[in-house]
C-alpha cells in the first residue's frame, strides 16, 4: 500500500504455497522465468544464424547449473566463506536449520526448505562462462566468445525478474530514505537493522539491467559489433557491472563482506568485485577488432 506523502509498505508472503514442507518462493519463480525469457530469446537468436535448435536444451541445462552453481558458491565464498566449515549442508542445498522442521519431506529431519535465496550475481557470471566454455567445445566446435557474446544480449532481462525477486523477497534491501517512494520493508533480515523505509535497490538495478538489455539487442541487431568476437560480451560485462557498481551507494551491505573487509578500500563487496569485470569488458571492446568472426552465417 503507498502512502504518497511517506513511503511503501511492503509485507507480502515470499511463497505461493506450502506443500508438505516444500515451499515454491516467488524468488525461484523469477529465477525461472528468467531463464525461460532468455531460452525464448537464444531461440530467436539461433534461427536468425542457422544453428540447431536442438542445440537449446543443452544450452539451457548447462547455463542452469553454471549460474546456480556459481552464484550460491560465490555467495559463501564472497559474503561468508566461514559457512563452508561451519554450515556446509546449507551451502550446497536449499535448506536453513530449524528445530522441529522437516525438509524434503522428512528425508532431512531439523532443517527447513527456504530455496536458494543466497545467490550472488559475480559468482554467476564466472559459472556462467565456465559451462558455457564447456558447451562450445561440446557442441558448436568454435569460440566460445560467439556463444558469450549472445548471451550478453539475452542475459540483462533475466537479471531484472532475479531482481525483481530479490525485491518480493524483501532482500538486498537499500539504505535508509526519506523519498516518497522509499519502501519499508516488514519482512527483511534483521541483519539490516531496523525496519525503516529504505531504498528500493533492487527495482535501480532492474530497470538499469531493463535499459541494457535493450541497448544489448540495439548492438546486436542495429550494428555490426556481432561480427567481431567478444565485442557484445565486452559491452555487456562493462555495462552490467557498472550498473551494479553504482547501484551499491544505494545498497545495504551484505552478509560479512569478506573481500570488502580484506581489502579496505572503502568500496563494498559488490563493487570490489564489479571492477574486474568492468576492465575485462573494456579489454574485449578494445580487442575485439582483433577477433574478426569469419564462421558467422
Amino acid at each position: 500500500m503507498m502512502n504518497l506523502l511517506a513511503y511503501i509498505n511492503w509485507e507480502p508472503s515470499p511463497y505461493l504455497f506450502d506443500l508438505g514442507g516444500f515451499k515454491v518462493h516467488i524468488y525461484s519463480l523469477c529465477w525461472i522465468a528468467a531463464f525461460i525469457v532468455g531460452w525464448a530469446m537464444m531461440a530467436k537468436i539461433f534461427k536468425q544464424e542457422g544453428q540447431k535448435k536442438e542445440w537449446l536444451d543443452p544450452l539451457f541445462l548447462y547455463t542452469f547449473v553454471g549460474a546456480i552453481a556459481g552464484a550460491r558458491l560465490g555467495e559463501y565464498l564472497f559474503y561468508d566463506p566461514a559457512a563452508f566449515i561451519e554450515r556446509p549442508i546449507e551451502v550446497f542445498l536449499p535448506v536453513q536449520h530449524s528445530e522441529g522442521a522437516s525438509a524434503f519431506f522428512g528425508l532431512l529431519p531439523n532443517y527447513e526448505f527456504v530455496g536458494f535465496s543466497g545467490l550472488a550475481s559475480h559468482g554467476a557470471a564466472l559459472g556462467v562462462i565456465f559451462t558455457t566454455y564447456l558447451f562450445s567445445r561440446k557442441y558448436l566446435k568454435r569460440s566460445s566468445f560467439w556463444l558469450l557474446d549472445r548471451l550478453g544480449v539475452v542475459v540483462p532481462l533475466g537479471g531484472a525478474a532475479v531482481r525483481i525477486g530479490n525485491f518480493y523477497n524483501s532482500e538486498i534491501v537499500g539504505k535508509p530514505s526519506d523519498l516518497p517512494w522509499a519502501v519499508k520493508f516488514h519482512n527483511q533480515s534483521l541483519g539490516y537493522g531496523e525496519i525503516v523505509p529504505r531504498h528500493p535497490a533492487q527495482l535501480y538495478e532492474a530497470l538499469g539491467y531493463i535499459i541494457l538489455g535493450g541497448i544489448m539487442w540495439y548492438l546486436y541487431s542495429k550494428t555490426n559489433k556481432k561480427h567481431y568476437l567478444g565485442a557484445l560480451l565486452g559491452y555487456f560485462l562493462f555495462f552490467l557491472f557498472l550498473v551494479r557498481f553504482i547501484v551499491e551507494f544505494f545498497k545495504e551491505d551484505q552478509g560479512t563482506e569478506a573481500v570488502a573487509q580484506m581489502l579496505n578500500l572503502g568500496l563494498n563487496n559488490g563493487q570490489i568485485l564489479s571492477i574486474p569485470f568492468m576492465f575485462i569488458g573494456i579489454y574485449l571492446v578494445i580487442s575485439s577488432k582483433n577477433r574478426p568472426d569469419n564462421q558467422l552465417t
